[in-house]
């Protein structure tokens, strides 16, 4: 019997996945190939990594302590699965930059002209920390736009109502903003066995907001009433260990969503598609298959 093109198309990306997670397994890192540049758009010049192809698109939005560079272990893990991988640096922060005397405008409005640039009508959005503000921010800007949202690690800068006020309150960790990023960040599961790993990660996060940068802006509030907005898919992703933003934080939020799904990753910290690649990117290629 002859195979048709298609499925022997998925099994060749399944087999491609297989090899990238073995990978990822041995190195604690699948390292994309692909080569960024730089795009011109309206008041930024935006660097951009794209692994181009025909595939269903995958937006990458990076956490404030980091640039499209902490995506090293998801980029070509997620494009040998078939998709078009996409993760810009957001503007003021790795190697974007807002244009002599622009004017600071809302993240939203700088991915929708990355988006007309690239003739992409519909995508995945993938938010991680402070990148899932602006994830969320626009898949309620422009719903049209979003196929699939997955939230991870982040509380969205949500205005909380008095139960989520009371839980962060009581959780609070006494001195912890001055603690170091990868002690904030990172699990000490992570950070006893991978050192190496532990200095990647903060090579990219000195790099990622140099000093004095604009930061990008909200189109609006994001607050729980803009989350029950939301009519598309949501994956809401959390680390057990992640002492910045907790799972129980995360819950709260989320509870506000009508179509969602919720998953903890063991053993993983605020910076958990880092930590756990294979289980971050199995999780995210689980809710986007049709």
């Amino acid at each position: 019997m002859q195979m048709s093109a298609v499925p022997f198309r998925r099994i060749l990306a399944r087999v491609a996945f297989a090899a990238m997670a073995f990978a990822t397994i041995a190195s604690g890192r699948a390292v994309a190939a692909t080569q960024g540049d730089y795009v011109a758009l309206p008041g930024v010049k935006l660097w951009v990594v794209d692994t181009g192809g025909t595939g269903d698109t995958i937006l990458l939005l990076h956490p404030r302590t980091g640039t499209s560079e902490i995506w090293e272990g998801q980029i070509s893990a997620l494009a040998a699965a078939g998709f078009r991988v996409i993760a810009p640096d957001k503007p003021g922060a790795g190697k974007s930059s807002l244009l002599a005397d622009a004017k600071v405008v809302p993240y939203v409005e700088t991915l929708d002209a990355l988006a007309d640039h690239l003739k992409l009508a519909r995508f995945n959005l993938v938010g991680a920390a402070e990148g899932g503000y602006f994830a969320f921010d626009f898949a309620a800007w422009k719903p049209e736009r979003v196929k699939k949202l997955v939230l991870a690690a982040t509380g969205l800068g949500v205005q909380v109502d008095e139960e989520g006020r009371k839980f962060r309150e009581n959780a609070a960790i006494p001195g912890f903003s001055k603690l170091p990023p990868e002690v904030r960040e990172l699990s000490p599961t992570y950070r006893g066995f991978n050192p190496a790993g532990v200095k990647r990660w903060l090579e990219i996060e000195h790099s990622a907001t140099p000093e004095g940068a604009a930061r990008p802006l909200l189109h609006t509030p994001n607050t729980v009433e803009k989350l029950a907005t939301l009519q598309m898919p949501v994956l809401v992703l959390a680390g057990d260990v992640d002492l910045t933003t907790p799972s129980g934080a995360i819950r709260l939020w989320t509870k506000h969503l009508k179509n969602k799904e919720f998953k903890l990753i063991p053993e993983a910290g605020h910076g958990l598609m880092w930590e756990q690649p294979e289980a971050f990117n199995r999780a995210v290629l689980d809710f986007l298959k049709p």
